[in-house]
């Protein structure tokens, strides 16, 4: 079904506004999902989507549309292909086979492409309409029992002959499915891959991506937000040109150690990322606070235990622009990060000389990233103030 990296835009006949929809030539997603959980005229929708995109610009007419029913009544032949849904996660007969056998005859003497999907319920922390509809409940990914029946079930579809795994939070939920589950998943089955629900940024879309997602599908956020499909797509396109995630997001801490250096401080940034989302952020604030211990690095891990609402962050990536110093090093210790990531090195004051067991025995760490570009802004700094006859 793809052979790269994919985005798909999911429209929900019921909800989507075609006259928001922000598909250009220049902003353009790899497929087109149409569905929902309950109904709606799928048939006239196509059409009108079809009518639209071609209208736009006629080389919008080559995104394959491909039906995401709720139902054998969102069928139509109207689409280029269907996930020819079974709901693996549950025991609701209804939605493992019979609502199949009532589109079969439909599908069958169509020329629709039926692509047959194992589709697998992931908790993401709020209920979900295709809860409600189903009668069925999510897998629990928060303990190793559930984790193994995650990824027991998508082996089963993969024995079954099913050519696609749908790893689904939900629309709306609270988290996305997370990269440790897409891993798993991944490295246990051959199957193309689809994630979605509750994925809200280009980072976490990225997050999927290199965990081992080959589609990402994003619905309810673009519904209120149709204005950020050109970023997820921006993004999208990035990739293909060979950034990392890990240049990523040392970029957004460059960032921040932007905003250090307009405030005319030692330009340091940080962010810390958990399943593909910063959780907090950080720069550089000694002179602004005169405060000796307001490094980068202390700035962000505070705002993150905000934001998760606990001191530990073990499942957290931490993004510094410059080797932490031995405090830093020791706060993300005590804080239990479990991965550590920086640009340039500190040979003078890096935790690394002086402090080279501080952070957490689990943790790791990977150096050099965007080094270039972290030790000019620090040496530029430098050297400014040396003209200006202040000490660094």
């Amino acid at each position: 079904m793809v052979n790269k990296k994919a985005l798909a835009l999911l429209l929900d006949p019921e909800k989507a506004d075609l006259s928001a929809l922000p598909v250009t030539a220049d902003c353009r997603p790899d497929y087109i999902f149409v569905g929902g959980s309950t109904g709606g005229d799928t048939t006239a929708f196509v059409r009108a989507l079809k009518k639209k995109l071609s209208t736009f610009d006629f080389r919008l007419s080559t995104i394959p549309l491909v039906l995401f029913p709720g139902n054998a009544e969102q069928f139509t032949p109207e689409a280029d292909a269907i996930l020819y849904l079974s709901l693996l996660s549950g025991d609701n007969p209804e939605y493992l086979v019979h609502q199949q056998v009532r589109s079969a005859r439909r599908i069958h003497a169509s020329s629709v492409e039926a692509i047959p999907t194992a589709y697998i319920l992931i908790d993401g922390g709020v209920e979900t309409s295709t809860m409600r509809v189903t009668g069925t409940k999510p897998l629990d990914p928060s303990n190793a029992e559930g984790i193994q029946s995650i990824i027991d079930t998508c082996v089963a579809a993969e024995l079954m002959g099913k050519r696609v795994i749908y790893l689904e939070a939900g629309s709306g939920a609270l988290t996305p499915v997370s990269p440790d589950i897409i891993k798993a998943v991944r490295a246990a089955t051959s199957l193309t891959l689809i994630v979605g629900g509750g994925i809200r940024t280009p980072e976490a879309m990225h997050a999927a991506w290199d965990a081992g997602a080959d589609i990402v599908v994003i619905g309810n956020h673009f519904e209120s937000h149709p204005e950020s499909l050109a970023d997820f797509v921006r993004a999208g396109s990035a990739s293909l040109t060979g950034s990392s995630t890990d240049e990523r997001f040392m970029r957004l801490a460059l960032a921040e150690a932007q905003k250090a250096l307009a405030a005319d401080e030692i330009p340091v940034g940080c962010v810390i990322v958990s399943q593909g989302q910063v959780i907090g952020r950080g720069h550089n604030l000694t002179e602004t606070l005169s405060d000796v211990t307001a490094h980068a690095e202390m700035q962000a891990i505070t705002a993150a235990a905000q934001t998760v609402g606990g001191k530990y962050l073990p499942d957290a990536t931490l993004y510094v622009t410059v080797e932490p110093c031995p405090m830093c090093a020791g706060a993300i210790g005590w804080a239990q990060i479990n991965r550590i990531v920086y640009g340039a090195p500190d040979p003078k004051r890096g935790y690394s000389t002086y402090a080279p067991r501080a952070f957490h025995p689990k943790a790791t760490v990977t150096a050099g990233v965007l080094e270039d570009e972290c030790r000019t802004l620090m040496q530029n700094f430098f050297m400014r103030k040396r003209k200006t006859g202040i000490s660094g």
